[in-house]
């Protein structure tokens, strides 16, 4: 468990200081998200072509878990079916709020599982969550903004 705390916590400290796919993307379907318990504030976009996920982007405000779950998003997400997104969004979801894995899920996860230390911290659960959320919002096309609360 210790090999993957460390891992945990580089993970986080590399895309929390050095986010990937961050920007603003034209051409996209876009949601915003807030926290408002710790103030992150996130807009995620996603451009598709109607069946598979071409580019995603984030642009926002928000501590390093809220900031490196947003850019490992990013990373996952490009190339996914639309269908495959949401059932990564459902296994990350699952993972943090302590719901049982298959192997599918887990396998699923790939580099996410690190996240599967933000466990240990409650109150982070909704940092790390709210850019997935956003990230539905946006592929569902929902207008109104999503809050962890």
């Amino acid at each position: 468990m210790s090999e993957l705390r460390d891992l945990y916590q580089e993970t986080i400290l590399d895309h929390g200081k050095r986010p990937r796919n961050r920007g603003r993307l034209e051409d996209a379907e876009s949601a915003v998200g807030r926290n408002p318990l710790c103030g992150d504030v996130v807009t995620v976009f996603v451009r598709t072509d109607g069946t598979t996920v071409e580019e995603v982007g984030f642009e926002g405000a928000g501590c390093a878990i809220s900031t490196a779950s947003a850019s490992m998003m990013t990373e996952a997400l490009r190339g996914k079916s639309i269908a495959e997104s949401r059932r990564l969004f459902q296994a990350f979801h699952d993972m943090l709020t302590g719901k049982d894995q298959d192997e599918e899920s887990s396998a699923l996860l790939g580099k996410l599982i690190v996240f599967a230390g933000v466990r240990e911290f409650p109150i982070r659960v909704k940092c790390a969550t709210l850019p997935w959320h956003t990230m539905r919002a946006a592929l569902e096309h929902e207008q109104e903004p999503v809050s962890t609360e």
